[in-house]
């Protein structure tokens, strides 16, 4: 006889406090969300519950019920209705440019032909990228903290879909008090997260702005089918190479001898390691110098290491390849830099 196999059961990780300030756009549209809820088999008893959870479908199917019914995708959060279809067209709009970081700014350009409530904006510090939202009217505040998770996560859930790619948030920054249910943040922004700042934003490695776009009109389309989850589904796959290899070569620094051992660590072919590099403007050999040139550094400066044993910690068969190496790129020798640091 077949053993039955019982699928797990989804988590419940949404705070039904996104439940709620959805019934409370229904009331403010003058209408009641019986039948949203309905759908999203949520009873009045575990809306009331203030502790109560429930899973990212069911946020899924109350979310695009609600914003179909009311034909507002904003949820009442804004001075006037976002008709069904809005995020789509801003979606759209951004399709055909070249790279994220266009697409991104496009689209945050393209919001304020929404509405005049919040106002978007791209900016790069250094090697960050930051999503910001500026309150140019206040929100409703039953409607703020869904408003502001809704809207981060459909600019990072959509810039994730942009160039297929698992995007990782350095910080995210909410400018409310930490709620009752903060511990669920977790799972909408996996990253360093901050409430009470100045503005609410996303922060991200700049690189991925380079990325070009991978999806057409076709997968569009497909995509729309169904509203963005409040929850983080992630990415198989980062297609930022670059941090990854800086990150295996300086913990496995004996695998920097052969491209071959480098790719195998990374799941990769050779050849699409080097293919996958050049895209991002990066080569391996780029990499490994300067992974070498920065742990060098710190062993000469930190420690009292023999150069032979410094050389190699760093990924050298011997002491005189180290030492010209380290010539090339500091201009001085091993010993030299140890005794003027």
């Amino acid at each position: 006889m077949p053993v039955a196999r019982h699928r797990p059961a989804p988590i419940a990780a949404t705070p039904m406090a996104f439940a709620r300030a959805i019934a409370a756009a229904y009331r403010q549209h003058g209408r009641g969300p019986a039948q949203a809820l309905a759908l999203a088999q949520i009873t009045p008893a575990q809306l009331a519950r203030s502790d109560a959870r429930i899973t990212s479908r069911q946020m899924e199917i109350l979310s695009a019920a609600a914003m179909q019914e009311l034909d507002d995708e904003g949820l009442g959060a804004f001075g006037r209705k976002l008709p069904w279809g809005s995020y789509g067209m801003l979606a759209r709009a951004s399709l055909t440019a070249p790279d994220l970081g266009v697409a991104l700014k496009r689209w945050c350009r393209h919001h304020a032909l929404l509405t005049g409530d919040i106002a978007l904006s791209l900016s790069v510090s250094g090697a960050s990228a930051c999503v910001a939202i500026e309150e140019v009217r206040p929100l409703p505040p039953e409607l703020r903290e869904l408003s502001l998770a809704f809207v981060l996560r459909n600019i990072h859930g959509l810039a994730c879909w942009y160039v297929d790619s698992r995007i990782p948030l350095q910080a995210t920054r909410f400018p409310f008090p930490a709620p009752p249910h903060a511990d669920a943040y977790v799972h909408m922004f996996p990253g360093a997260m901050q409430f009470g700042a100045a503005t609410a934003a996303i922060v991200f490695d700049a690189r991925y702005l380079a990325l070009p776009l991978r999806r057409d009109e076709k997968a569009l389309a497909q995509m729309l089918q169904r509203a963005l989850s409040i929850t983080v589904l992630q990415y198989r796959r980062d297609r930022l190479l670059v941090p990854q290899v800086r990150q295996a070569l300086a913990a496995h620094p004996e695998r920097a001898h052969s491209a071959g051992a480098l790719a195998s660590l990374l799941n990769v072919s050779a050849r699409t390691l080097h293919r996958q590099l050049k895209d991002e403007g990066a080569s391996l050999q780029q990499l490994k110098d300067e992974v070498r040139m920065e742990k060098s550094r710190e062993l000469l400066w930190r420690t009292a290491k023999p150069l032979k044993q410094v050389a190699a910690a760093v990924g050298f068969r011997n002491e005189k390849s180290f030492a010209r190496a380290f010539r090339q790129w500091t201009g001085v020798s091993p010993g030299e830099f140890r005794r003027s640091a």
